[in-house]
């Protein structure tokens, strides 16, 4: 009887197997994604996955990228394409309402599920960096709205951006609550309401 051949299988499609890694973390979160679980959804032993990805945080530093690419680039589509930081913004929450309820994928912001409970002190802060990333995004778009005259001068911008991040942030735990797409909306037009001006 022939011995089964070890290693990646011919047909490995790296693409596809990072997005299934991304996946699990975004539902499992760093710290409770083991090897084990990973072979098992990617269909690889665990040579292979070294052997293609590199160890545990490697692979999750790739994920995370990929995330950013094939899932969270609609926030900064919403801040370079409207032509108002309201109107970006106002875009943004409503994107994030659908985007972190979709169906057939994890719900809520992997950048924020992925890190909850870990005691990897790089994988913490490298999401915590991410996060604030954000934040400076809508700070810089917000300013460029004061500059040109299009909120009133004595806009609060780092707090205004702060307050957008966190109404970010509840969404995304929500959404993992079981929140609905439109309970969601309901509350991105609730925070618009408070925009200044």
């Amino acid at each position: 009887m022939a011995t089964p051949a070890r290693g990646r299988p011919r047909s490995f499609d790296r693409s596809a197997a990072l997005d299934k890694a991304v996946r699990l973390f975004w539902s499992k979160g760093y710290e409770a994604t083991s090897i084990s679980d990973l072979t098992a959804a990617l269909g690889i032993g665990a040579p292979s996955l070294y052997a293609a990805f590199g160890d545990k945080k490697a692979l999750f530093d790739e994920v995370v990228e990929a995330y950013g690419i094939r899932y969270g680039g609609f926030m900064a589509r919403a801040l370079a394409e409207e032509p108002t930081a309201k109107q970006s913004i106002a875009r943004l929450l409503h994107e994030v309402a659908d985007e972190h309820t979709r169906v057939g994928r994890p719900r809520g912001c992997m950048l924020l599920c992925a890190g909850e409970n870990t005691n990897n002190a790089d994988v913490a802060e490298h999401l915590r960096q991410l996060r604030a990333g954000n934040v400076a995004d809508f700070e810089r778009r917000i300013q460029a709205d004061v500059e040109a005259g299009l909120l009133p001068q004595d806009t609060d911008v780092s707090v205004l951006a702060l307050y957008i991040g966190s109404v970010v942030k509840g969404m995304s735990q929500s959404a993992r609550d079981g929140a609905t797409r439109e309970e969601l909306e309901q509350v991105a037009a609730m925070a618009m309401r408070g925009w200044p001006g």
